[in-house]
């Protein structure tokens, strides 16, 4: 019922937009090291977390291979597709330990990559092989003055689908130009896991027609504040923050302010599946939230991964984003505060409260006063379906309308630095793509070519 949940409309409690002031926040540990040994793979297995049903197959587990500087130049190794220009780097064709996503991670994240990144991977249980993929190089990340710090340079993440095999080859810069490649390269594989639950389609309607919708396990510490945080939208656990229509969720907004008319313009709430709902492993982010003091904003993106996974796979897709945060660039949480698949349903990212003002580490430089939500897929030549550009555009008519941001107006954000130097004031759309805030593609040219649809249907669903 995923089309319900995409369609559906919804409201808040005014009790959850009093956002707490601003935690400290600390770095999350360094978990993906380099490997000592050449051609060693580095295995980190996810502990397990009692707020979420236990794997029923394997655990979540991400293997890092170094690339390696110099390649063999042989026949046989151009014939595997192997680069053989001067500085090249890369990894010869091989079997690996079941993955689902993949990226290129460096030591340094002021560095720059300087080099265009093409992966292979081979379906898994086949011979079957990809084409040559290119791995995009665009900047979601935690501001430089944020209590975040981006610890590793990385590009893109890309979700394959399940696969066995992986070849990589790095081409770096020609010319004038040209610089050396950043230290530590290597290549992170990404094993969600396997859990037979988080694949199954799922009722997001709102009804209690299956047993288990919200189910109330017990719940570890970190697993009942994610949830807590929601807890005037949903009760405690619960797998979705339900839709209402926009009459209710005006009526609760002025309600909570001591108004008592309908006329605020927000959009109604959408069904929103919950971090229990894709089974979020509360114990890898930090146990702090960190708030900013409004939203001003929104960012969209494209995680610049295939197009390929079903709706039903979504759940994993994300939590696969969530380890590669976290796991592998030692983010405090995954960077986005919403993501949106091809089916329109709207998942929450970043912990913290859906209805409040979350920081994330989205947009490098506007991370402050927005919020950042992104597209599961690659839109530079794929056209995004129909129910992902009207997730996006509900979701925005509620979020921006909790701070009274018309979608298709101007707002002014101060730079955190990047495109533009720390300190300028920059007006921009209130519903802009990442490539408005940082120099990038993101979020691919048929995405935001569409902004102008999703800005005005947010806006209508606010009543403007």
């Amino acid at each position: 019922m995923r089309a319900i949940l995409a369609a559906s409309l919804g409201s808040l409690c005014a009790a959850a937009l009093l956002a707490p002031s601003a935690s400290a926040a600390t770095t999350a540990p360094a978990a993906d090291a380099v490997p000592a040994q050449a051609g060693a793979a580095d295995v980190r297995t996810a502990p397990a977390d009692r707020g979420a049903p236990a794997p029923t197959g394997r655990r979540p587990a991400t293997r890092s291979l170094p690339l390696t500087a110099s390649l063999p130049t042989d026949r046989s190794a151009r014939t595997a597709g192997q680069p053989t220009a001067p500085g090249a780097a890369g990894l010869v064709r091989r079997d690996v330990a079941p993955f689902s996503l993949l990226g290129v991670v460096w030591d340094d994240a002021s560095q720059d990559l300087n080099a265009r990144v093409e992966v292979r991977t081979r379906a898994a249980g086949t011979d079957r092989w990809s084409r040559w993929l290119e791995l995009e190089s665009h900047r979601d990340a935690p501001d430089s003055e944020s209590p975040e710090r981006d610890i590793r340079g990385s590009t893109a993440p890309m979700w394959v689908g399940e696969a066995d095999g992986v070849e990589v080859r790095l081409i770096p810069q020609a010319g004038a130009d040209a610089k050396p490649l950043p230290g530590g390269l290597r290549v992170a594989l990404v094993d969600p896991g396997r859990d037979d639950a988080a694949g199954q389609p799922r009722d997001t309607d709102g009804t209690d027609d299956k047993p288990g919708k919200n189910p109330s396990p017990e719940l570890s510490p970190e697993a009942a504040a994610a949830s807590a945080v929601n807890a005037q939208l949903a009760e405690l656990g619960a797998e979705l923050i339900p839709p209402l229509s926009r009459k209710e969720t005006q009526a609760q907004l002025t309600a909570g302010q001591g108004g008592g008319g309908t006329d605020a313009h927000i959009g109604p709430r959408p069904g929103i599946v919950t971090r229990a709902g894709w089974k979020a492993n509360e114990s890898w982010r930090e146990r702090q939230f960190l708030y900013t003091n409004t939203v001003k904003a929104a960012f969209v993106h494209h995680t610049a991964m295939s197009n390929n996974y079903t709706c039903a796979q979504a759940p994993s897709v994300i939590r696969s984003i969530y380890q590669y945060h976290t796991q592998t660039l030692g983010w405090r949480d995954i960077g986005y505060n919403f993501l949106v698949d091809k089916c329109g349903t709207i998942y929450e990212g970043r912990a913290g409260g859906v209805a409040k003002p979350v920081q994330g580490a989205h947009t490098y430089g506007f991370n402050t006063n927005t919020t950042g939500i992104a597209v599961l897929g690659s839109f530079g030549a794929t056209v995004p379906s129909r129910e992902a550009v009207e997730g996006v555009a509900k979701l925005i008519g509620w979020k921006l309308g909790l701070h009274g941001i018309n979608p298709v107006g101007s707002v002014t954000l101060t730079s955190g630095g990047g495109k533009y130097p720390a300190g300028t004031a920059v007006t921009m759309r209130a519903v802009s793509g990442h490539r408005d805030g940082f120099a990038t593609e993101c979020p691919g040219a048929q995405l935001y070519g569409n902004l102008g649809t999703v800005r005005s249907l947010a806006a209508r669903l606010q009543g403007r």
